[in-house]
């Protein structure tokens, strides 16, 4: 029984799961990251708002920037424990609309344009494809409401399958408030997560180089945040439909 954790972008299942991927991995548990949005930019200029974010990553072009992310990615997975598997449906940031023009250029916390209306089907389907009867699947809360977020739960829910739900980090440390509702319908269960597995994750999410300075919006340093959120219950939880 495989435990596969969607993860929207590169970074999204370490840096909200780190620890309980780490635990599970080493108590033999077969344990995958797939991320969704892990596909190259189509051919064309860039936006300006995909230019001002790689200026943030500290990189230039399309292809570099997935490039290094998937590098990270790889790392960040090997300290933690899992299998990674990229799908190719290009990041928000690069879409285009069928004529042509960029369908994210201001903000990524928004509803998802017109144009993608067909894509959580496309993304359930690659996601079908690779999943097994007995598979455990994970999917984001989408706190936050990163358009990408919210289209991989819209798939992963699409299945008509049990799933569970992660609390999105770094939207629920940047705003706990999200997280109530969202719960509201939903049970719990309380995942211990050992020092050992705190440490993996604290690793992990330290091979996203790109990422670590734009991540938190509040006071401290994301490693902080995330020792503090763990040490509320020494874990994290989980969320399933009642």
């Amino acid at each position: 029984m495989r435990w596969i954790y969607i993860s929207p972008h590169f970074d999204d299942a370490v840096l909200s799961c780190g620890g309980l991927i780490f635990d599970q991995a080493q108590a033999g548990i077969p344990v995958e990251i797939w991320t969704i949005f892990a596909g190259d930019p189509p051919p064309g200029p860039l936006s300006e708002f995909a230019r001002f974010n790689h200026s943030l990553w500290g990189t230039s072009t399309g292809e570099e920037t997935i490039a290094m992310r998937k590098a990270e990615d790889e790392q960040a997975a090997a300290f933690v424990g899992a299998d990674l598997v990229h799908f190719d449906i290009p990041d928000c940031i690069y879409r285009l609309s069928p004529t042509g023009e960029h369908l994210y250029t201001e903000t990524v916390t928004t509803c998802p344009n017109p144009a993608d209306k067909r894509l959580p089907r496309q993304i359930a389907a690659a996601i079908k494809s690779e999943l097994r009867k007995g598979d455990v699947l994970i999917c984001p809360l989408s706190l936050g409401n990163h358009v990408d977020h919210v289209l991989a739960r819209q798939a992963a829910e699409s299945l008509h399958r049990s799933v569970w739900y992660y609390a999105d980090i770094p939207y629920l440390l940047n705003d706990p408030l999200t997280l109530d509702p969202a719960i509201a319908p939903l049970e719990s269960e309380l995942f211990s997560i050992s020092t050992e597995g705190l440490n993996a994750w604290l690793e992990g999410i330290a091979a996203y180089k790109s990422q670590i300075s734009s991540l938190l919006k509040v006071e401290g340093t994301l490693y902080d945040a995330i020792r503090s959120y763990w040490a509320k219950q020494f874990g994290i939880r989980l969320w399933h439909i009642l």
